[in-house]
């Protein structure tokens, strides 16, 4: 099973791209997810999701990740983080550094998103 599934993601990769160790990459990335889902127990019983609320008004309800590993640019700025409010889908993406801690994070999101919560009616 394991290597139909190596083969195969790796035919389909070669198709539009090729880097060095390729097939060697594939193979890690298959072994992790095969034994993934071998630790996937078939037996729990699964639940119905809930659903997630809807916000009622801008600023209430907002998600945050951030991307990593990016170039450096001209200013030393190797990540963004990501500020999404859920109500009216805006979203703001704010350079960082991946070494930036949460006080430094917490001025990032004071200083370019409660800027806009004031400016939102």
């Amino acid at each position: 099973m394991g290597y139909f599934v190596i083969d195969k993601t790796l035919e389909i990769l070669k198709r539009n791209f090729f880097w060095p160790h390729m097939r060697k990459n594939v193979q890690r990335h298959c072994h992790r997810f095969i034994s993934c889902l071998k630790a996937k127990s078939k037996t729990m019983p699964h639940e119905l999701y809930t659903p997630v609320p809807f916000a009622s008004a801008p600023w209430e309800d907002i998600s945050m990740d951030f991307i990593l590993g990016l170039p450096r640019t001209q200013r030393g700025f190797d990540s963004i983080f990501v500020v999404m409010d859920r109500f009216n889908k805006m979203a703001h993406f704010i350079p960082c550094h991946k070494v930036d801690d949460v006080s430094n994070i917490s001025k990032l999101f004071r200083r370019e998103v409660d800027y806009m919560v004031y400016l939102t009616p």
